[in-house]
């Protein structure tokens, strides 16, 4: 059995001529297609600890016959497998066998198990590390985003296999990447973000929020402004409003990070100024409206002296907090309960934080910014929190919710949050017959919110 053809055709002949009979290769083949123990049993009508039996005792005896025909295919085959995936037709050419469904076994002798990845063992690879391709594709994941053309320049970056179903992988539903409708790939909880650096990169040229709506899938330019702020990624020119990529080091820019950065720069300079004064000078050098100046004085570095200048709250300065909001219909309060009802839209399916009436964030004490509250929810849910910055006032993270609860766009969200244990719980608010899921488990309808309040 040692000339080169008889290597090449023991497996088929051992498969095909009794060596084993009908019971072991249908346990081989169950086996090498994923099944587990109990679904081969099923089919056969045996336990799942006698398929585990026939199994090994199938493995031990081939074994021996291949000690017989080649002494080093354990050696060969643990060198092919140093890598992070080899598909299993390399091992049979390193051999000089036919590529057979007998070769998982002895692939398994040898050390060697099919890598692990987010979408489980990727059947018909082996290695000597199962762990290596999973953090192998993290590196990838990690260098995202990409256009779709230069995926296999950055897999083959990474280290990944060149022969490795790539897309595969990346589409599956655990993957932390996911392909855009312009064809490139993005991060799942960074899609617009992702989506807007592409979008810029491939503009070449600062753009305004509202050319970036679309490729964020965004229902605001002030909800792509919030999210490229919170993206050090991105900066602001300025005085064009248009929004950069911080590696474009040939643009001009503020020195200023921020409106906020800018006057705390300025008093720190000049000492207290009048707010005309303070004002005029910020302009200057950040030009932004009056109004995002006035959100500005309700930052925690500034405040207002004994005589009505502006100065820094370290110097002294008693932080200034603004009247209180009209409150909007969309918000109650009763007690200690407080109940908001949230149209559900894009940002909240896809895990953004969605702006909410700042005066929601005056009931709750957050007067200056920043500052946040955060609601513990029931079961393993993660926290809603309230935060208050200078512009806006935002509410996260509702996402999971709205999963459970099946709304989609156009549904209403019923938020209560209650105000002395820090609790929250969020239901279905639509009215059925006018629920945009045509359907309304736990309908919160504006008439009975108050009294749900009470139950709380």
């Amino acid at each position: 059995m040692g000339d080169e053809r008889s290597m090449g055709e023991w497996l088929v002949r051992a498969w095909e001529t009794g060596v084993f009979d009908e019971r072991e290769r249908a346990v081989v083949a169950g086996r090498s297609k994923g099944r587990t123990f109990d679904e081969v049993g099923k089919a056969l009508g045996l336990s799942r600890e006698r398929v585990r039996q026939v199994q090994s005792g199938t493995r031990k005896r081939l074994v021996v016959m291949a000690d017989m025909v080649q002494d080093s295919w354990r050696e060969s085959m643990r060198t092919m497998g140093a890598g992070v995936a080899t598909p299993r037709g390399d091992f049979a050419a390193t051999l000089g066998i036919v590529d057979h469904v007998l070769l998982d076994e002895l692939l398994t002798a040898a050390g060697l198990a099919a890598p692990r990845t987010w979408a489980g063992p990727l059947r018909g690879w082996w290695s000597a590390d199962p762990g290596a391709l999973g953090g192998t594709l993290r590196r990838l994941v990690d260098a995202a985003p990409f256009r779709g053309d230069d995926l296999g320049r950055a897999a083959s970056e990474a280290g990944l296999p060149a022969r490795l179903p790539l897309t595969w992988l990346l589409s599956h539903s655990e993957s932390r990447l996911a392909l855009s409708p312009d064809g490139h790939w993005v991060r799942r909880k960074a899609r617009g973000r992702d989506a807007a650096y592409l979008c810029l990169l491939e503009a070449g040229r600062p753009c305004r929020a509202e050319e970036l709506l679309a490729p964020m899938a965004a229902t605001t330019a002030a909800a792509v402004r919030e999210a490229l702020r919170r993206d050090d990624r991105f900066r602001q020119i300025r005085p064009e409003g248009t929004w950069a990529l911080v590696e474009w080091t040939h643009l001009r820019a503020s020195p200023y990070a921020s409106a906020v950065e800018a006057m705390a720069s300025v008093v720190t300079e000049s000492g207290p100024l009048s707010r005309a004064q303070l004002f005029a000078r910020v302009t200057e050098l950040y030009p932004v409206t009056p109004w995002r100046l006035k959100q500005c004085l309700l930052s925690d570095q500034l405040g207002e002296t004994p005589d009505g200048f502006v100065d820094l709250v370290s110097r002294g300065a008693r932080p200034f907090e603004e009247e209180e909001p009209v409150r909007p219909d969309t918000m109650a309060v009763e007690g200690e309960v407080l109940g908001m009802r949230l149209p559900v839209h894009a940002d909240i399916l896809r895990g953004s934080g969605v702006n909410v009436h700042t005066w929601l964030t005056w009931r709750l004490g957050l007067r200056r910014a920043p500052m946040s509250r955060t609601f513990t929810t029931p079961g393993d849910h993660s926290p809603l929190v309230v935060r208050r910055g200078t512009s806006s006032a935002q509410l996260s993270s509702l996402r999971r919710h709205a999963l459970e609860l099946e709304v989609t766009d156009g549904c209403v969200l019923a938020v209560l949050l209650r105000l002395d244990d820090g609790t929250a719980r969020v239901g279905h608010g639509c009215v059925p017959e006018t629920c945009p899921a045509r359907q309304a488990p736990a309908a919160v309808p504006d008439a009975v919110i108050a009294l749900e309040m009470k139950d709380v």
